[in-house]
Order: C-alpha cells, then sequence, then structure tokens
C-alpha cells in the first residue's frame, strides 16, 4: 500500500483494521507510526472520536458544559410552568380564542295607540381588532390597500384612522352603516382581512322625519363620547357603541338598551375563525309604551305651521288628562329630524342648527323659563283663599290700576275693571284684585312675596314635575335674600306686585302651568305629570274640593264673559285662563292660554304659550283649534 501523498490525509481505523494492516504490512514505517500513536493514546487514557483526539480534561469540560445546560433547561421550564404557567397558559388561550360582543336589539319606543315613535333598521359596521391586525408590514399594506377599495376611502385617510386604534381596545369602529354592496364585497372575501370583521347590528329610525316635535321627547341615540365610555365602559359599552343621548332616549337607555351578549370563538394563525367555542346570546332591550298621541301631535304641528308667521315663529303645546297626569302632547316648536343625530349628523348640517335663532333643538315646552304673566293667578287667588285673606264674595274697586306712593301700577284697561270680585278677578285677569292679594295697600294687607312663592312651591312651581326627561327646567321663585345678592338691591313693594299678576323676575315652565291646571281640573289632587303609559302615580291632593270649585267656575267664567270668549264655538264646555307676559321692552309680550274640558268633567288639559305672539299669533286660537280636534276627530 503506498504512503498517501499529504500529510494531512486523514485515515478512518479500527483496531482490527490496524491489526490486518500490520499483519500484511509489519514493515511499512507509516503503519508503524500509526499503531505506535495508537497506542500512545491508549496509554494516556484518552478516547478517539472520529479522526479527533480529545484530552481528559477537554472530555470533562464538555460533560460538565452539557449538564449544565440540560439543568438550565429543566429549570426553565420549571419556571415556566410552575411560576408563571397561568400566565402563559393564558396567553395561549388568548391567542387561540377571541371574545365577540353580539349588539342586542334595542326596544321599541310606541305611542298609547300602538304606533311605532322609534324603531331600528339593520346596518353594517367594520370592526377591527388590534391584536389580530397582520405584524408584518407587507401584509398589513396589503390589507389596507384592500380595504380602501371595498370602503371607497384613501389609503392615507384609513392608514390615519387604523393609527388611532388603541392597544387596549378589543374592538375597534373602522366604518359605520357601511352599504349593502360594500358589505358583501368584503364578506365573500374576509379571509383576505385578516383582523377585521363585519358585525351587522342596527340603528335608530325615527318618526320625526314626519312629526319633528317628538324630538324632544324621544331624544336619539349616537355613539357613545369619552367621558360616557368612561363612566359605563364597565357596564360592557364599547367605544362606539351607541347610546341615548337626550329625552326618553336617554332617560330609560339601561331598559332600552337590553344586554350586549358575547361568543367565544377558535382563531387560527392568521386570525380566521374556526369555531364557535361558547355563545351567549344577547337580550333584546324592553320596550316603551308612551302616553304620547302621535296622532295629536301631529296636527297640533300642523295647526302651529298655519297659525304662526315669522313675526311669531316659535311656541310651545301641552296636552294632559288631568285625572291621570298622562302627557298626550308635549310640542316644542321649531324642532328638528332625531334621525340627523341618529344617522351621524354633518358639521354643515349641525352648524345650521345651531345658527338658526329660533333654536329648533331647545325643548321649550318643559325646559324653557318665562315669566307666566296672568296664567298664575288662579294659583294666587286660591292662594288667598286658603290662607282666609279673601272669600269669594271680596270684592275691590278697579279703576285703571294702584298707586304705591309715587308709582303707579295699571290694569290692562286703562278704564279699570270696576267692582271686582275673585271671579270676575280671573275671568277679565283684573291687576288690581291680584296687587292687592299680593302685595296689599294702606287698607288691606296682602300676603307679601315670601307667603307667594311659598304658595308657588305647592303648586309645583321652582322645581321640575318629574316628567321622565332629564333636561327639564325648575323656573324661578324669587326672593328678597336673591335680588341683594344676586343683584345688590332691596326688595321694593314693586316687586311683590309684578310677581303677583306672573311679571319681573317669577319664571315658570309651560308644562308647569299644565300641571298646576291639571290641579283645579281634577278637583284640587295633582297627578304626576309623565310620559310613561299605565304609570298610575297616586294623586296628592294641594287645593280642599271647595277652593278648586271656585277656581273652576271663574275660570269657567273667562269663556263666557271674560278674555277667551271664542272658545264658546266649541262642542263642550270649555274652563281657561288667558295671559300676556312682558318680558323685554324691546320685544313683543308672550301670549297664554291655559284650560282644560269638558267643564264639568275634565279629560284635558291644554297649554299653550307663542313667544312675542301677544299680538302677531295669540295663544287661544291655537288652543280653540286643538280642542276642536279632540272632541271631534
Amino acid at each position: 500500500m503506498k504512503r498517501p501523498s499529504s500529510k494531512h490525509t486523514i485515515f478512518h481505523l479500527d483496531c482490527d483494521e490496524i491489526s490486518e494492516q500490520i499483519r500484511f504490512n509489519s514493515d511499512d514505517l507509516f503503519f508503524e507510526e500509526a499503531l505506535g500513536d495508537y497506542r500512545e493514546a491508549g496509554d494516556e487514557k484518552n478516547v478517539a472520536f472520529v479522526g479527533t483526539l480529545v484530552s481528559k480534561r477537554r472530555f470533562i469540560i464538555a460533560i460538565a458544559v452539557t449538564v449544565f445546560i440540560f439543568f438550565s433547561f429543566i429549570g426553565r421550564a420549571s419556571a415556566l410552568q410552575l411560576i408563571h404557567g397561568e400566565y402563559y397558559r393564558a396567553l395561549a388561550e388568548g391567542n387561540r380564542t377571541q371574545i365577540h360582543s353580539i349588539p342586542s336589539e334595542r326596544g321599541l319606543i310606541y305611542d298609547r295607540n300602538g304606533i311605532i315613535l322609534a324603531e331600528n333598521e339593520p346596518i353594517f359596521r367594520l370592526i377591527a381588532r388590534a391584536n389580530q391586525l397582520p405584524s408584518d408590514f407587507d401584509d398589513y399594506s396589503s390589507v389596507v390597500i384592500k380595504l380602501s377599495e371595498v370602503l371607497h376611502r384613501s389609503e392615507s385617510d384609513l392608514l390615519a384612522e387604523l393609527a388611532l386604534i388603541q392597544e387596549d381596545e378589543a374592538e375597534s369602529l373602522i366604518a359605520d352603516d357601511i352599504l349593502y354592496d360594500d358589505a358583501m364585497a368584503f364578506y365573500v372575501n374576509r379571509e383576505d382581512y385578516s383582523g377585521f370583521y363585519l358585525e351587522m347590528t342596527s340603528q335608530r329610525r325615527y318618526i320625526t322625519d314626519t312629526i319633528p316635535s317628538l324630538s324632544h321627547v324621544l331624544g336619539f341615540t349616537a355613539m357613545i363620547n369619552e367621558d360616557e365610555y368612561e363612566g359605563r365602559r364597565d357596564e360592557g359599552y364599547r367605544s362606539f357603541d351607541p347610546i341615548g343621548k337626550q329625552g326618553l332616549e336617554l332617560t330609560f337607555e339601561s331598559s332600552l338598551r337590553g344586554e350586549y351578549g358575547n361568543e367565544v370563538v377558535e382563531v387560527d394563525a392568521f386570525g380566521h375563525i374556526e369555531r364557535i367555542v361558547a355563545k351567549d346570546d344577547p337580550v333584546q332591550g324592553g320596550s316603551l309604551s308612551t302616553t304620547i298621541d302621535a296622532r295629536l301631535q301631529s296636527y297640533i304641528e300642523s295647526v302651529l305651521k298655519d297659525l304662526l308667521n315669522n313675526e311669531a315663529s316659535r311656541a310651545s303645546v301641552i296636552v294632559m288628562d288631568p285625572r291621570t297626569g298622562e302627557i298626550l302632547s308635549l310640542v316644542s316648536w321649531p324642532a328638528f329630524d332625531a334621525n340627523l343625530f341618529s344617522h351621524g349628523i354633518s358639521v354643515d348640517a349641525y352648524q345650521e342648527l345651531l345658527a338658526d335663532a329660533d333654536l329648533p333643538l331647545f325643548a321649550r315646552a318643559h325646559s324653557g323659563e318665562f315669566p307666566s304673566g296672568s296664567t298664575i293667578k288662579p294659583v294666587f287667588a286660591a292662594a288667598g283663599l286658603i290662607e282666609g285673606i279673601i272669600t269669594q264674595s271680596t270684592t275691590f274697586l278697579s279703576t285703571g290700576g294702584l298707586r304705591i306712593g309715587i308709582w303707579y301700577f295699571p290694569d290692562w284697561r286703562a278704564s279699570g275693571h270696576g267692582v271686582t270680585d275673585v271671579y270676575h278677578a280671573i275671568a277679565d285677569s283684573v291687576n288690581t284684585f291680584f296687587y292687592l292679594i299680593g302685595g296689599g295697600n294702606e287698607k288691606f294687607t296682602g300676603m307679601g312675596i315670601e307667603k307667594l312663592m311659598e304658595y308657588a312651591a305647592q303648586f309645583g312651581f321652582g322645581s321640575p314635575t318629574g316628567v321622565e326627561l332629564t333636561s327639564e327646567a325648575d323656573g324661578f321663585l324669587p326672593s328678597k335674600a336673591w335680588k341683594l345678592q344676586a343683584k345688590g338691591e332691596q326688595w321694593y313693594i314693586g316687586d311683590t306686585l309684578h310677581a303677583s299678576i306672573g311679571q319681573g323676575d317669577f319664571l315658570v315652565t309651560p308644562l308647569q302651568i299644565a300641571a298646576s291646571t291639571s290641579i283645579f281640573a281634577n278637583d284640587g289632587v295633582r297627578m304626576q305629570p309623565h310620559l310613561l303609559l299605565n304609570d298610575s302615580p297616586e294623586g296628592e291632593r294641594i287645593v280642599d274640593e271647595e277652593i278648586a270649585t271656585v277656581i273652576q267656575d271663574a275660570m269657567r267664567q273667562t269663556v263666557t264673559q271674560g278674555t277667551a270668549q271664542m272658545l264658546q264655538s266649541l262642542p263642550v264646555a270649555v274652563a281657561g285662563k288667558t295671559g300676556t307676559a312682558q318680558w323685554r321692552t324691546d320685544r313683543e309680550n308672550h301670549s297664554w292660554f291655559t284650560g282644560f274640558a269638558p267643564y264639568q268633567d275634565p279629560e284635558i288639559v291644554v297649554t299653550v304659550l307663542i313667544e312675542e305672539g301677544a299680538t302677531a299669533a295669540p295663544a287661544t286660537p291655537i288652543a280653540n283649534a286643538v280642542m276642536r280636534w279632540w272632541f271631534t276627530e
């Protein structure tokens, strides 16, 4: 056998091969050297590995390192399993399963006759899940490009919106109210849109496109804002869920919303749903039946459109059942369509509503505060009878006004009203009679401002009526202490005289006037005004029936021989009270009417306020039209 040509040649030998080579080539020096090396290695108790000789020291080090690495892996695995096991199991499970919200169907709202006032219409939404969006930039860009085509939006706008997604939010809204064709285009290729899914839900549809004044009663739903979300996220709200904003939608948000469901789904590595692991179905929201008569509300709107004009374009009309406190109609005019907000109002449309001088967004019937004018006179007449400072036969002489020192406080009729009792004082709205009840003169002691306001409060003024609307105002009851603090002025007798005829700083809401009129119509018993049908609150006696009867008879004379004689043409007997309220010297006075019918057995109270309508569009003709419709149609 020839010697290899290179000294770097490596031999792969075992003992048998070497012995064989020695036996047949014993005089070959090369193999003698090889054998000598092998024996020497054996003598040093070294171990030969595939062409490599490893020393004992190196072998021990290698074994030690191997053992160390082995036990390091064992220790790490133990730590992962025993110490952090629960955390990583939850993390792995979170990567494998996802919890999806299932919106509940919002409860419907009906009028007293079953007419739907608020319903739901289906819509599609596109939702993003931050923890399922592609982590690879190219994959992410590809999804965004495809999505921008489906949504008909620019890639830059979509990227900017996606950049706002909060990592701590499980779901974020990307597009609302998607067109059906676009939704289907997304759905059929949904596997291409990792991190995005289509949600079928609903949005509110209101009858307010035909009866806009119901917007102030129903309110509307819109996307939850940041403050609302922070207060309600623990109740299961998502950052883009709809929520009641005003009216009944706000008051009864919890019951109307129902309970959201959820489903636990198993997903693959790309976020695609493999199967549903568990599911809790949503609970539909409860429906509301209201006391509102939609046909009556619609008719009142048509009357206002016909009788109002450019000089008088703002009004409040309330119709109540005094026997139950049910509000049959609550009209604030002008109004707006709640669907604008429910469907997402544009900036231009919203600015147009805000810029309207007639304030269509303002629920003036229960949120507006106005001087009452003479509509407060039945209350103060009842107060005088209760206090005993007058009787039904007490009379005063009206000669055109009352003089106190250098000040003169006039009647509305310059020549005066002659000898006046409580019936005539209410029927013909005689100021002098109420000046004396409130402030008195040198010959007669009146009640004074404290007593006047005390009785006003007993009849519900100065505080909300309690109707199920969060925006209700409370009116204002002036006092000596208030004037001193607010204006830095003493209280004068003239302040009391103005308040006694519903002028000055004394303010009421139209709903408060309707509620106080209902007390007299209901023989002195106050029923809680309310909008929820079949709610039967207990009544509270405010006035003895005998005194209530005196006021009823006086208000009847308003129609038979007083300031509202036009109502005699109605098919039923009516009782009422007119009023004129000065609020600014440079503007027209407000026009009021409040009354009830039928006189003998009242079933409705009608209260009308026409702002700045004393000469341009008085309230009584509108009340006349409403009552005629009610008792004939």
